[in-house]
């Protein structure tokens, strides 16, 4: 078995309570992620791997970090984002039984947990700052910080914006006596 996310685990299979710890700059092989935010073939990724023996496998302890690309989901601009994730898993010894991950030949794979820890960390809807105005609806232009898009008014409503409440307050009043006798 070869491979930039396989692993060695010879000197500690069947040995409960070995550790071996590891360091692994590797480079994703395929597009990891769908939709606004991936992670692009290539990209390199870095792992911290802990292995530990136990009675029914190799416990693996991982932290990963590398960096999604992609536009935010409101002003379309391009964006990069660091991804930092951990995950664990039990790769089991094969006896017969369905386990997701198993040991084969002293090795353990960690393409696939890495690539689901990673994919299911991106957000859905990324945004390139908290506060992102997005597009205005009519113009398609990006808003600028602090704006809000001003809503679409029905032709049928539109003889009603130049009314406002206060229209009348430097109107003269009629001041009416004072009509209380007693």
């Amino acid at each position: 078995m070869n491979g930039p996310f396989i692993l060695s685990a010879h000197d500690i299979v069947r040995r409960p309570g070995q550790m071996r710890e590891f360091a692994l700059d590797a480079t994703s092989p395929e597009k990891w992620g769908e939709g606004l935010l991936a992670v692009p073939a290539g990209q390199p990724v870095e792992l911290d791997v802990r292995l530990e023996a136990v009675h029914e496998g190799i416990l693996v302890s991982a932290e990963v970090a590398t960096v999604a690309s992609g536009v935010c989901g409101r002003c379309l601009t391009d964006i990069t984002q660091p991804v930092q994730v951990e995950f664990q898993e039990l790769f089991g010894y094969s006896e017969g039984e369905a386990i997701d991950f198993e040991v084969q030949d002293d090795h353990v794979d960690l393409e696939t947990p890495v690539r689901d820890a990673i994919v299911l960390s991106l957000p859905f809807q990324p945004v390139c700052q908290p506060d992102c105005p997005g597009l205005d609806p009519a113009s398609g232009e990006k808003l600028a910080p602090g704006t809000e898009p001003e809503a679409p008014i029905d032709e049928r409503w539109a003889a009603l914006k130049a009314y406002t409440p206060d229209h009348d307050d430097n109107a003269p009043r009629r001041v009416a006596d004072n009509t209380e006798k007693s």
